[in-house]
């Protein structure tokens, strides 16, 4: 590989379709292989990053100086950092990741035609995925784990911000590979962060089956833009909580600090309070103080702000902002239909949640948000993978096809059609 300052575009494509192209055979290898083979592998991955653990969190300790000498906002380094309690929940969870059943060989459906002939649908591994991704150097491992789990091979382009956090978890990946008996270009972390780089995988269109952005909107964007494969998009969480007439004060209260407070830079984040006009009086001081006396700032329609004096007036520009901060719009909207409203044009469709008493209510936020999750009396941040039941997620698909939500195992899998019988012909 040339020295940095020497490498021009025409050799990052190289070098990429060279890692791509190794995937590829790797993707071969380990399609076939058996759910003993694949979890021993994740197993080895967990333990190694229980061992290196010092040594991962000494490189992201230099990740984040270098990246707060940048100036880079609060989210991100919240985004960036994983210390050695983080590299043990990361080890968690690969390890649940490998206790969770294999997808690959699953029947879908299976039926008898009238000519004879046995025809089954079976799950089985996509092939090859682009992962990339800023910050959030968690997904190096927990990316590679699903997608081996699920019979892909990865190729994982991070962020300049987690150069040297990545670089420690992809050699303990590797190794345990090796160990395993695995194809180690498997897993293969790109070497390098050009933007260059992320062009020259998006267009891979021999090798790379499918793109995965996760991070901001405007590298999500940016993938769509030079893609030539099949991109799943994660885009931005504009994420709504509707507090309705009648509900339960505490409950909304609950909601909405856990929703904003606890991890305001993640996607699944509160960014917009919605309050019932007929309760407002009633509901809003109360979520307000909480939220107020927890360092959020609150950016209020006039008739929030008739209520709660301390909010500040919101601008044009917050309804449907991320904000990825300790702010939160709240706007006061007339009953269940102007909620409705409100998230139809402003929602990102990634999560909305109502506090209600009403089941009618409750129905209606069922069946009419166009959003990949709805939560009723439950926090935004339930939409998870982990939490979700799938161990991981390799990002929250906002998009419709081929998956939308969570993706964990069942979505790095397509299908194939098997037929099968004892000599019959169509004539």
């Amino acid at each position: 590989m040339r020295p940095r300052e020497a490498r021009t575009t025409l050799d990052i494509a190289h070098e990429i379709n060279a890692m791509c192209g190794a995937a590829r055979a790797a993707a071969r290898e380990l399609a076939p292989r058996t759910r003993a083979e694949k979890d021993a592998a994740l197993r080895g991955i967990a333990a190694g990053l229980r061992a290196g653990s010092g040594a991962i969190a000494g490189a992201n300790a230099r990740d984040l100086d270098a990246a707060a000498a940048r100036g880079v906002s609060a989210a991100l380094l919240d985004r960036l950092r994983l210390d050695a309690a983080g590299v043990d929940r990361v080890a968690r969870a690969v390890e649940e990741i490998a206790s969770l059943a294999d997808p690959v060989g699953e029947v879908i459906a299976e039926t008898a035609r009238p000519s004879g002939v046995r025809v089954r649908r079976v799950r089985v591994p996509i092939g090859v995925v682009a992962m990339i991704y800023e910050a959030r150097p968690n997904v190096t491992a927990e990316a590679t784990a699903l997608c081996l789990k699920s019979g892909n091979a990865v190729v994982l382009r991070g962020g300049s911000e987690a150069s040297a956090t990545n670089r420690a978890i992809a050699e303990i990946i590797g190794e345990a590979l090796s160990a395993s008996g695995l194809p180690r270009a498997a897993a293969q972390v790109v070497p390098f962060t050009d933007r260059d780089a992320v062009r020259a995988l998006v267009q891979e269109v021999d090798n790379v089956d499918l793109a995965i952005p996760r991070g901001g909107e405007a590298l999500i964007r940016a993938v769509v833009e030079h893609a030539r494969v099949p991109v799943v998009q994660h885009y931005k969480g504009v994420c709504h909580l509707f507090l309705d007439a009648g509900c339960d004060v505490a409950m909304a209260t609950r909601l909405a600090v856990d929703g904003k407070l606890v991890r305001p830079a993640v996607c699944n984040a509160l960014e917009c309070l919605l309050v019932d006009a007929a309760d407002a009086a009633r509901v809003l001081p109360e979520v307000a103080r909480a939220l107020l006396a927890g360092g959020c700032e609150l950016r209020g329609c006039d008739r929030a702000r008739a209520i709660v004096p301390e909010m500040r007036a919101a601008a044009d520009d917050d309804w449907g902002r991320e904000f990825l901060d300790r702010v939160l719009a709240v706007r006061v909207v007339d009953g269940i239909a102007g909620a409705l409203a409100h998230v139809a044009r402003y929602g990102s469709g990634h999560t909305e949640a109502i506090c209600t008493r009403s089941e009618e209510h409750a129905e209606a936020w069922r069946r009419k948000v166009d959003a990949a999750c709805v939560t009723v009396n439950a926090s935004t941040r339930f939409h998870d993978g982990g939490e979700l039941g799938l161990g991981a997620e390799i990002g929250i698909a906002t998009s419709r096809l081929h998956w939308r939500g969570p993706m964990g195992l069942e979505a790095l899998t397509t299908m194939k059609w098997v037929v099968e019988g004892d000599g019959q012909t169509r004539g």
